[in-house]
């Protein structure tokens, strides 16, 4: 389906051209003011030098011009030489019906599909998620269903913490814990079966040896020395290590996918740093025989500063000079697995915008070194701080990191409240429903901020039922859903012939939905989901404007109300099909 935007930049540069004027000039846009029109064309205002002639001249000839077939258009001139445009309700009423029997709603879809993969998430094993791993899992997840919307082939991967220090010093304060176990024996048997199934701990063990390894490590220096080799050892193949790195991968990264789900996130690929260590070796021993990486000071570096650099970009490390691989290491040998098992034409990193210029080494070693093809892009989305209300880094009461899982409970705690005043969802059903509201809230009130911008989590302002939020949103889809069930209850079409807008605020309403497509394709272009969360907000403000407004049921023309009914129900797919791009659903009731 042809987006609104094109056919009347379409009709306007044939309109150029007819009056002799270069049809280029003929691009239409939104109207910068939708006081005095709908469209505006300020082509003539950039045609008046080329041609040496008044602006209105020229805008005067153009709209004398148009076509006098079907119209589907008003169009006036405004001096100095803006051609306004206002959409016929005709003209409408058929692009809607035309949206309506697309099973894309109108989003463009890809010619050639792209393959994506989506790099988000980013935790550590043994350690709970946080309210620092919202943003990347939020964002990440919108960003793959926006890409699936427009019609590429992503693959989203979670990209674990899973095998380095943090590691050693777990097992190194087990063994201190418990020395008697097997997995600490000289002679621990190679066979992974021959352990114990079950794990040497609970998962409240596990989170709480991790804190205290690292607090000791800190302090004492064999200690530290002790969880690096026990490190080292692992990463060696040690049986009795590599097993008891099992269990902790075991429970671990259940309890991740546990809280993952709940936050409707889900990825393709479980991958971790100890998926590509096979591929270390070899992509080293390739980066010195092919002379991209050098030795400095002992470490092993690639250069990729660039003559026109405005600040210092140092070199890429790739080993240290003991040898050990680093963050970058690993990151480098997952490009290389990425690209020989996927092949993509894009890998988009979704992590914190301070490590952007970690991802300018990463980037310049990869394209320097041709680990990834000559036309692979490769993106870092970077996202900004989730503050709380004092404008610093979100904590508890007492000052600590806040539990993800916490902050969920927290929010739905909230929620519970509000519904039970509402009094309009069943006792037996208002736990679920706080639960789906909690999340919209959740992830509205981080996505409708720009992601590269910190912003401050205000529970208050988020679980409310006005204003820009996630349940603000819901509860206009849930009104929605009352007026057609009502309608089908009382035996009413909701697929009637869409009419021309009876009145400003259906108009209103009508372009709203003729421009989702265009919405959707520019979010994505911009891998910008405050923009849907931008449009989703305006739509729902002009459909409550358009409600308040008009009698829907009580409508005595049957083909005016099913009009209505038929309009309710593309704004409906359109909300719908919005906030599960972004990553969240409606209850039934609210």
């Amino acid at each position: 389906m042809e987006k609104i935007q094109n056919v009347l930049t379409s009709k306007l540069k044939e309109a150029f051209l007819a009056a002799g004027y270069d049809p280029s000039y003929g691009e239409v846009r939104l109207s910068d003011r939708p006081d005095l029109c709908e469209f505006q064309c300020n082509g003539a205002l950039a045609a008046a030098k080329k041609y040496r002639k008044a602006p209105f001249m020229i805008a005067d000839d153009v709209v004398a011009a148009l076509s006098h077939g079907e119209k589907i258009f008003d169009a006036d001139v405004v001096r100095p030489g803006f051609i306004n445009i206002n959409v016929t309700g005709e003209f409408l009423a058929d692009l809607l019906g035309q949206m309506d029997s697309d099973p894309y709603l109108s989003i463009p879809q890809a010619e050639t599909p792209k393959k994506i993969v989506i790099d988000y998430g980013g935790p550590n094993v043994a350690k709970p998620l946080h309210v620092g791993h919202l943003r990347s899992a939020v964002i990440g997840e919108s960003i793959k269903r926006l890409a699936r919307a427009c019609g590429d082939d992503v693959t989203g991967d979670v990209h674990l913490g899973d095998w380095g220090l943090q590691m050693g010093l777990i097992i190194t304060e087990m063994k201190k814990r418990k020395p008697e176990l097997i997995y600490f024996r000289d002679d621990a048997p190679s066979d992974m079966d021959a352990y114990p199934k079950e794990a040497p701990f609970t998962l409240a063990e596990l989170e709480e040896v991790y804190p205290c390894a690292s607090a000791k490590s800190k302090e004492d220096e064999a200690y530290k020395a002790e969880a690096l080799e026990a490190t080292h050892l692992l990463q060696m193949g040690r049986p009795g290590y590599r097993a008891m790195w099992l269990k902790i991968m075991e429970l671990s990264v259940a309890d991740l996918k546990k809280n993952y789900e709940r936050l409707d996130v889900s990825f393709d690929l479980w991958n971790g740093e100890s998926t590509v260590q096979p591929y270390i070796a070899p992509m080293v021993e390739k980066l010195k025989a092919e002379g991209y990486a050098h030795y400095d000071q002992g470490a092993l570096v690639i250069d990729v500063a660039e003559p026109d650099d405005k600040i210092e970009i140092p070199p890429c490390m790739v080993l240290k000079s003991d040898g050990a691989s680093l963050y970058n290491t690993t990151d480098l040998a997952t490009i290389v697995q990425r690209m020989e098992d996927i092949n993509p034409d894009e890998i988009i990193y979704v992590v914190d915008k301070r490590q952007s210029l970690y991802f300018v080494q990463v980037f310049r070693a990869a394209i320097k070194a041709h680990l990834v093809g000559e036309n692979t892009k490769l993106v870092h989305v970077g996202f900004g701080t989730m503050n709380g209300k004092d404008g610093k880094p979100f904590k508890t009461r007492q000052g600590g990191v806040m539990r993800l899982e916490t902050l969920l409970d927290q929010i739905k705690e909230s929620m519970v409240r509000k519904i039970a005043e509402n009094k309009n969802v069943r006792e037996e059903d208002a736990d679920g429903t706080a639960e789906i509201v909690s999340l919209s809230a959740i992830k509205y009130g981080d996505l409708s901020n720009q992601a590269s911008k910190d912003y401050v989590f205000d529970e208050e302002k988020f679980t409310a039922f006005e204003g820009n939020t996630g349940p603000y949103i819901l509860y206009t889809i849930v009104r929605i859903k009352s007026i057609l069930e009502k309608a089908c209850a009382q035996g009413f079409a909701t697929d009637s012939e869409l009419l021309a807008p009876a009145d400003p605020a259906e108009k209103a309403l009508m372009l709203d939905l003729a421009r989702f497509g265009a919405s959707i394709e520019e979010a994505y272009g911009e891998l910008a989901p405050h923009k849907i969360c931008a449009y989703i907000y305006e739509t729902a403000n002009d459909f409550n404007r358009f409600y308040h407004g008009t009698k829907i049921l009580s409508e005595e023309n049957e083909a005016r109300r099913g009009s209505y009914l038929r309009l309710l129900s593309i704004v409906l797919k359109v909300l719908n099909k919005s906030i599960d791009i972004l990553g969240f659903e409606a209850p039934d009731h609210m």
